[in-house]
């Protein structure tokens, strides 16, 4: 299910992992509205849903059809504003997620041009003793990436496998470092939930670890 805000490329991100989906056995159906939630004779049958939409809405039917969707066994997984910053209207949708969008601060203000690179920072996606016998992230040691750093605001429910610290420069506001999942699950119901911060557009999710985690964490999230 993909749309909202073009920049992060919701069309070419998400045809960047349907041959992957159609090579493990998956048959692809393309929405590009949060409709499709609200039908549940149709959500029964559903092993995955891959959402990219960001800085959308939902309207309430949609929405508890998607909850009782995850919670009957549908898996649920994304990445980025796609799935962390979907419909800020619903705030049982954030509930669900687990973590939520904060912000990404970016470059030091002289730095600025007005373009989506001016929340490109150099960080690093720190991989938790959890990481390296799950399915999803085994293998993986830190990685370095230049793209927006999410700030999430997130509960204690999730289960995390990866974070990222947003260090404290001399024209931040804040005063220590802050530290945020990057890499988590959830379990809901019956349903798994899979969610990676990073993936911006389709340049970040060609990284190597970026794409291999997702890749994995779909095939985690699928009934």
């Amino acid at each position: 299910m993909r749309g909202g805000w073009d920049g992060h490329q919701p069309v070419e991100a998400t045809d960047l992992f349907i041959p992957f989906l159609e090579e493990n056995g998956f048959t692809v159906r393309i929405e590009d509205s949060p409709a499709v939630y609200a039908d549940a004779e149709y959500m029964a049958t559903v092993d995955l849903i891959l959402q990219c939409n960001t800085m959308s809405t939902i309207e309430r039917p949609q929405f508890e059809g998607l909850r009782a969707a995850i919670e009957a066994g549908t898996g649920m997984a994304g990445w980025h504003g796609g799935i962390a910053d979907s419909y800020r209207n619903e705030s049982d949708y954030l509930t669900l997620i687990g973590g939520q969008f904060g912000c990404h601060p970016g470059k030091h203000p002289d730095e600025r041009t007005g373009e989506q690179s001016d929340n490109y920072v150099p960080y690093t996606v720190n991989m938790l003793p959890a990481a390296a016998e799950h399915p999803i992230t085994r293998g993986i040691e830190d990685f370095d990436l230049v793209t927006e750093q999410y700030w999430v605001l997130s509960d204690d429910y999730i289960d995390v496998l990866a974070t990222t610290t947003q260090k404290v420069r001399e024209w931040d506001p804040w005063h220590r470092e802050v530290t945020s999942p990057a890499i988590w699950t959830r379990q809901w119901g019956q349903g798994r939930i899979f969610v990676s911060t990073p993936g911006h557009r389709v340049e970040v999710l060609e990284d190597p670890n970026v794409r291999t985690i997702i890749e994995r964490g779909l095939l985690w999230a699928a009934r």
